[in-house]
């Protein structure tokens, strides 16, 4: 009978059914199911599958953003009833994600948020050309543990520069790693900046803020950013 509800809920992930994740959650809890296995058996394994015909093209981005609000759904049910212990394996960290003040494109950084979701991250998108303040504020008000700045012109490229600055400034850059990415961005930008990595595509992003959450290194701390190149296959920094 357990098996059932892991299938159920697996099978909402993957067709982003927020309902039936928030139904079959609520009826997995009250025939009493380890709610940390709803995850572990669940959400996760739903989301890896999503994940996997993403990449080989079977599904898109719009699958993606529903499936990661469906999880959201599912997680809200889930958390309230986890240990403390639980609680903190759950959730791999919480990222903020945005796009910089003067650009309005919003394809990269939904599919960077999608993608993040998908392997268990929560994600609090601060919106497009999002002004430097706003941005760290988001991330103040949400405890987060990962800025992610993306532009795709060249003329938002100080902003990204500006959100080190203002967390040196205030005193802030050790609670926030900073991560950077866009068509334009490029690694010697991203040392020259002094943000702590950066990542060429969604996949990228999502090995690198495994990386970061995993690590022993405090932001703002790292001698040289994380590189994540193509596929995720190179990895320099530490």
């Amino acid at each position: 009978m357990t098996k059932q509800y892991f299938k159920r809920l697996s099978d909402a992930m993957i067709t982003g059914d927020e309902e039936e994740a928030e139904a079959c959650v609520n009826d997995a809890i009250g025939a009493g199911v380890d709610p940390i296995m709803l995850i572990n058996k669940g959400i996760q394994p739903g989301m890896d599958e999503l994940g996997e015909k993403f990449e080989t093209g079977e599904v898109f981005l719009v699958e993606l953003i529903l499936a990661g609000d469906a999880a959201k759904i599912a997680l809200n049910v889930i958390l309230p009833h986890l240990s403390d212990e639980d609680s903190r394996s759950a959730i791999k960290g919480t990222v903020v994600t945005a796009t910089m003040f003067g650009d309005n494109h919003d394809i990269g950084k939904n599919l960077v948020s999608a993608m993040l979701s998908t392997y268990g991250f929560n994600v609090v998108d601060a919106g497009i050309s999002a002004p430097v303040r706003e941005i760290i504020e988001k991330a103040e008000s949400v405890g987060a543990d990962i800025i992610a700045a993306s532009t795709l012109i060249t003329t938002s490229f100080p902003y990204q520069r500006q959100i080190i600055r203002f967390l040196n400034d205030s005193g802030l850059r050790e609670k926030y790693f900073v991560i950077v990415g866009g068509g334009p961005v490029t690694p010697a930008w991203t040392e020259e900046i002094g943000a702590d990595g950066y990542g060429r595509d969604a996949n990228d992003a999502v090995t690198l803020c495994q990386h970061l959450m995993e690590g022993d290194s405090l932001p703002g701390s790292l001698s040289e950013p994380v590189i994540i190149g193509a596929l995720g296959k190179q990895l320099i920094g530490r």
